[in-house]
């Protein structure tokens, strides 16, 4: 079993909740827009991180982090994009890589707003962690954390608090 952290869209910020909350995480998952090379390895002295580079990512980012990751974790499989949609609405560049690849879990970012949901028809858990940096129209930054235990995800949390 691990802990798993996911957050986005922290554009050059990383607030000290992302720190406590994610204190007993294995490893993070960024859903892009991450903002410079010093906040990304903020992040990896912290924790493990699997990153994808977001639409307001630098080259520096873009040079060490893909636009899409396709992982496994735990028996789990894992698609991570920064623009992607939610279900009922994905990116059209990315619903065809979807229905491809089959995840278990699809995470994006981008909109900056926090949703989790199922998607019946490709049986997948969709997660968008919402944004945690200062840059953007939300009112409330958010984190998600959630244990993948033999490839089932459970015990799924998030935590909101003033930008």
């Amino acid at each position: 079993m691990k802990k798993i952290g996911v957050l986005s869209d922290t554009h050059c910020f990383i607030p000290e909740q992302v720190f406590t909350f994610f204190k007993d995480c294995d490893e993070l998952w960024h859903a892009g827009d991450i903002g410079n090379l010093a906040t990304y390895n903020t992040l990896q002295d912290f924790k493990p991180v699997t990153a994808v580079y977001g639409n307001c990512d630098g080259q520096d980012l873009r040079y060490q982090i893909p636009p899409v990751q396709l992982f496994n974790c735990e028996g789990a499989k894992v698609m991570m994009t920064h623009i992607g949609g939610y279900p009922g609405h994905y990116d059209r560049f990315v619903l065809p890589l979807i229905d491809k690849e089959k995840p278990d879990i699809f995470v994006a970012g981008h909109s900056h707003i926090l949703r989790i949901m199922f998607d019946e028809k490709r049986k997948l858990l969709h997660i968008n962690p919402g944004a945690c940096g200062h840059q953007g129209f939300h009112l409330k930054a958010t984190l998600v954390r959630f244990d993948i235990d033999n490839g089932t995800p459970k015990n799924l949390e998030y935590q909101e608090f003033d930008k």
